[in-house]
């Protein structure tokens, strides 16, 4: 614990919003910087203090770094919807990319000392090798992917030329809610199967699209590491606690369980929770889908104490379907 706030860009969205509520929990003092066009202020825990801005509005940024004592920084604010960047690739670049180089010189500029980054798996594109370590290649498929990487890279050059150290979480597929309620996946429109397929459970869809039954795995479909929110939040902190321990150190490192599950089984694990049987609508496979895409994670768990304590697909299942009833109660 230090004397220092911490600012979380995007903590009016789905991880940022948990990763507010673990950095809370364990006593920090949060300030959020979110625009709120795909966030909510309700998200946003009370108990931090919410700056409805862009990140790169550089006098409203470095005046929350300034009013609020802020020395580090956990960046979850961007754009995240995989074939949008394919038609789009500009809103990705911008949102991504640019507004992410003018967030890191305004923490610079202001001095501060720690950063920490939502990448993503992406980055590795389709991997030849699974489960994939962080020094795998770096083969974006898609400008969300690059996007990510470029900031990356934005971060290494800069904590090579300033006093400042980062983290660079790469997420595997996030899914589940607090398991308190207090915060889940709220967004209309949503791509992820866990939460599509819970809205099919609760009505809010009639089906589920299963892109693509030829994949090279045990059933045909898909294969993805899924983490649970919470789990993901909480290595948000340890890796917070690590940068603020040994300052000249930077780490780049999976987010991810280490083992995978397919289409089909994640669907079968919504049936088993629900007691509905999600109608499954076999389309084909979307461009640039890899077979498999499992995390490597020994790294993570050799550098942080954090260790998983939501491993467990039904469980993940069960709090999605909680929020998801939430939300409807919320009209």
């Amino acid at each position: 614990m230090s004397d220092f706030s911490v600012l979380v860009t995007g903590g009016a969205g789905y991880i940022g919003s948990h990763a507010v509520l673990a950095l809370l929990d364990a006593g920090w003092r949060v300030v959020v910087v979110d625009n709120l066009v795909t966030g909510f202020d309700w998200a946003v825990d009370p108990r931090a203090t919410l700056v409805r801005a862009d990140i790169e509005d550089e006098a409203a940024v470095r005046g929350a770094i300034a009013e609020h004592g802020v020395g580090a920084i956990m960046h979850f604010a961007g754009s995240v919807v995989v074939p949008e960047s394919v038609t789009d690739p500009l809103k990705y670049y911008r949102n991504n990319t640019a507004a992410s180089r003018s967030l890191i010189e305004s923490a610079v500029v202001a001095g501060v000392k720690h950063f920490i980054f939502s990448s993503t798996a992406a980055t590795y594109g389709i991997p030849e090798v699974v489960p994939v370590r962080e020094d795998s290649p770096k083969l974006p498929i898609n400008p969300y992917g690059m996007s990510k990487l470029m900031t990356e890279a934005m971060l290494a050059d800069v904590a090579a030329a300033h006093p400042m150290n980062y983290a660079a979480l790469r997420y595997f597929n996030v899914a589940g809610a607090d398991p308190q309620g207090r915060s889940g996946q709220s967004t209309t429109g949503a791509t992820h199967l866990i939460k599509v397929a819970v809205e099919a459970a609760t009505g809010k869809r009639g089906h589920v699209s299963v892109f693509g039954t030829d994949f090279a795995t045990p059933d045909g479909t898909g294969v993805r590491d899924y983490i649970h929110v919470t789990d993901l939040a909480a290595a948000h902190v340890e890796a917070l606690a690590l940068l603020v321990a040994k300052p000249g150190e930077s780490h780049t490192l999976n987010a991810g369980y280490g083992r995978g599950y397919s289409v089909l089984e994640v669907l079968n694990a919504v049936d088993r929770v629900t007691n509905v049987t999600i109608e499954r609508r076999l389309e084909g496979r979307r461009a640039g889908d890899p077979d498999a895409l499992v995390a490597d994670n020994s790294a993570i768990l050799a550098a942080l104490p954090w260790r998983p304590k939501h491993d467990d697909l039904d469980g993940i299942v069960r709090d999605a379907l909680a929020w998801e009833r939430k939300l409807a109660e919320r009209g």
